[in-house]
């Protein structure tokens, strides 16, 4: 029992006043003993202040509050918000009045009145504490919002959380000064609103604009009177007092605040009795945070994306940290390049053609051509943490540095590099090769001068496909010994140097854990064919190239990202550059336009007569499937792989239909067609810069009608359908072969 107190009025201030005295000397704060009675008279103490404010940090009473940053699409549609601590700071004028006066009422009705302290609340406290026990309260608001401040730094660090909130004579010592410190540099109005903006009030919301989003669904300036009050009352105790968990409880504290506010004179008594007599009212909006919530069309894993652009880009900090906590704590407005339109069209078709629980799964990236934007991104897993086989948090269309798999070979959708590197070198569309059936890998050079000269083999889909060949045929058909016979003639060397300006330096596989390092380009015999992971991004950027004319941007995501204060900050650019020249580029578009029309890919084809170009690529053993292609206005790339990515395709419900070989041109052709269909509905056709072909000089009247004849016989043994309606080269679709084990096998090619 605590003793009893004797002595008169008088007698008491003077003991509270020596209690203070001795508080401030265990402190070593002698300097500041006059200040709280100083602060409550109002008068000056900058001399004494000088001393007192000594080592405190010059941004204190204006702190950079975590906020929510927010991701936008190419509209201005919210993306998602990201935080760890939701919260959006807004200015005074943004705060309803009645708001402000509720928690001045409730909290510190005096607040105008006195300074940094309120002594004889604090004399009232001092007294009680000096006998022992647990502490007492009394702090002002300006208090208060300097232990908020400290709770504010310690972020998410539990025992420093807990150092913060102690309730203890040095804590309440250092809160005195550092209030004294905040009365001195800002306003009234300036600490209510620094502390309205910092105070949590519970359901993981921080600050008055995420609280009344969270609880009413409005914004803080539409706060109503019951409303102010039962967020008011919320600050003592936002577990206590929760609505959503104890609605009884919060409803008895907001009357108490309003009891308050017609005692203290803010509302008149039938005021306060109209309120109290309304229910809570609330219009909860549970707390979403994060990619996982972006979960309108699957934007998750374009999300997730961004995410990496901003944690791995150095032009968003020096260090990884700095960038991290820019992400989850910055208040950024985050705009991108994502057409809600193109991500729907995206999301329908990869999810129709592609079950979430499939064994097989797609991905697809759709780009801009010119820009480098990239306009679509998805796949027909559900993003998620689930252990589930249709979740996944791994974003199949890039690399795992950022956020993905290891990427997928790419069979034949490699050959118009090669072709584009040939071009280059000088050689024709009209250069004529052997192109048996089967040989051996020509000896080639790599870029050190090594020689590669394996004695391997590689071989056609057929013994049907044999030469010679000129390029487009080459390419329609997709002849693998003419493709790997021209990356010798033009020289493997050329077609590296061919992808790096295409924005392929590496493979998609991390092979230093923890070092940040992707796999090297294998600049192998069997390049051409497709055996390095590449990703759908890159993939749809190269073809984007080809739609350009020749011009190659990097990939971008962002068109501006604006921090909290409005700062507008440096985002990763396009940085479009021609790499190739435009001949080379819409001879390429020329021979793809085949492929489309008549050839492998026919299947892909647009039904309405729009202008396409595109490739096929069927790796070996049917294990992945890949459709590229372009329109004037899109590239898009798709994959579809079995979830062991060694496994075959073949013999598997796909999409709820069965297949039974499956092959770029019928498998992932038609998840391309319908995204590109539906991302383009309603766009006027284009057109694409094309050159004329020329004559074929291994043409023969009747060779191309036997053999697609006889090829045609062959898919439709194997596929159930009928070559016919493709017509002459339509038929040619193969399967691939090879060995993969020393990076020189056939790799697949339709």
């Amino acid at each position: 029992m605590a003793p009893k107190r004797t002595g008169s009025p008088l007698q008491q201030i003077g003991l509270g006043v020596r209690l203070i005295g001795a508080s401030v000397l265990a402190g070593g704060l002698v300097a500041g003993i006059a200040l709280p009675a100083v602060g409550v008279v109002g008068l000056s103490a900058k001399s004494a202040s000088d001393d007192f404010s000594k080592n405190i940090p010059s941004d204190f009473t204006q702190p950079p509050l975590s906020q929510a940053s927010t991701v936008y699409d190419a509209n201005g549609g919210v993306i998602a918000k990201v935080y760890s601590r939701d919260r959006t700071v807004v200015p005074l004028s943004q705060i309803a009045p009645i708001m402000r006066q509720a928690l001045v009422d409730i909290e510190d009705n005096r607040f105008y009145q006195h300074g940094a302290i309120d002594l004889k609340g604090t004399l009232r406290a001092l007294l009680h504490n000096s006998n022992g026990g647990s502490t007492q309260g009394a702090s002002t608001l300006t208090q208060q919002y300097v232990k908020n401040v400290f709770v504010e730094e310690a972020g998410d660090d539990q025992a420093k959380v807990l150092e913060a909130q102690r309730q203890t004579m040095g804590r309440k010592i250092q809160e005195l000064k550092y209030a004294i410190y905040v009365e001195e540099h800002l306003s009234k109005d300036q600490i209510l609103a620094n502390y309205l903006n910092i105070t949590f009030f519970g359901e993981k919301a921080y600050g008055i604009e995420a609280a009344a989003e969270r609880y009413f669904s409005v914004h803080a300036n539409q706060l109503t009177l019951p409303q102010a009050a039962m967020l008011a009352g919320l600050v003592q105790s936002p577990t206590t007092y929760d609505p959503v968990i104890a609605p009884d409880k919060a409803k008895t504290r907001r009357d108490e605040v309003l009891d308050k506010m017609a005692e203290y004179g803010t509302i008149t008594a039938a005021q306060a009795a109209a309120a109290k007599a309304q229910p809570l009212g609330l219009k909860v909006k549970p707390a979403r945070e994060g990619c996982i919530t972006a979960d309108k069309y699957g934007e998750q894993f374009f999300c997730d994306y961004v995410e990496h652009v901003i944690e791995r880009d150095p032009v968003f900090g020096k260090t990884a940290e700095e960038r991290a906590a820019l992400w989850a704590r910055g208040g950024l407005q985050i705009h991108t390049t994502l057409d809600p339109k193109v991500q729907k069209a995206v999301y329908k078709s990869t999810h129709k053609h592609v079950y979430p629980g499939d064994k097989a799964a797609t991905a697809m990236t759709i780009v801009q051509p010119g820009t480098g934007k990239i306009l679509g991104m998805g796949e027909s897993r559900i993003y998620g943490t689930s252990p589930a086989a249709q979740y996944t948090t791994l974003n199949y269309n890039v690399d795992r540095l950022m956020g993905g798999a290891s990427g997928f070979q790419t069979g034949s959708t490699f050959k118009p590099i090669t072709a584009a590197a040939a071009l280059e070198a000088g050689y024709g569309m009209d250069t004529v090769l052997p192109s048996p059936y089967k040989e051996t890998y020509p000896a080639m050079t790599d870029c050190s001068g090594s020689r590669l000269d394996t004695g391997d083999t590689v071989q056609n889909d057929s013994t049907s496909l044999k030469g010679p060949y000129a390029m487009p045929k080459a390419l329609a058909q997709s002849v693998n010994t003419y493709f790997v016979e021209l990356s010798a003639k033009a020289g493997l060397c050329n077609v590296v140097h061919m992808m790096n300006k295409l924005g392929i330096t590496t493979q998609a596989s991390q092979y230093t854990v923890g070092k940040g390092k992707l796999d090297p380009i294998q600049a192998v015999q069997s390049l051409t064919l497709g055996t390095n992971n590449l990703t759908p991004l890159e993939m749809a950027n190269v073809y984007a190239t080809f739609a350009a004319r020749g011009t190659y941007c990097t990939p971008i995501a962002l068109t501006s990202v604006t921090t909290a204060d409005r700062k507008k900050l440096d985002i990763p650019q396009a940085n479009c550059q021609q790499v190739m020249s435009t001949n080379t580029a819409d001879s390429i578009t020329s021979m793809l336009k085949g492929v489309v029309e008549d050839g492998t890919g026919a299947p892909a084809g647009f039904t309405d007569g729009r202008p396409s170009a595109g490739k096929t690529g069927t790796t070996e053993g049917h294990a992945q499937v890949w459709f590229v292609g372009y329109t004037p206005e899109l590239s898009g790339a798709t994959v579809v792989s079995h979830t062991v990515k060694t496994d075959s395709l073949n013999d598997e419900y796909i999409g709820g239909q069965w297949v039974g070989q499956a092959f770029g041109g019928t498998v992932a052709g038609p998840i391309w067609r319908d995204a590109m269909s539906g991302a383009l509905s309603g766009v006027p056709f284009g057109t694409l810069s094309t050159v004329a072909l020329p004559k074929d000089p291994t043409s023969d009247p009747n060779k191309g009608k036997n053999k697609g004849q006889t090829q045609g016989q062959t898919q439709g043994q194997n596929q159930g359908q009928t070559a016919g309606a493709f017509g002459g080269l339509t038929g040619l679709i193969g399967i691939a072969g090879g060995n993969n084990g020393n990076g020189n096998g056939n790799g697949g090619h339709r």
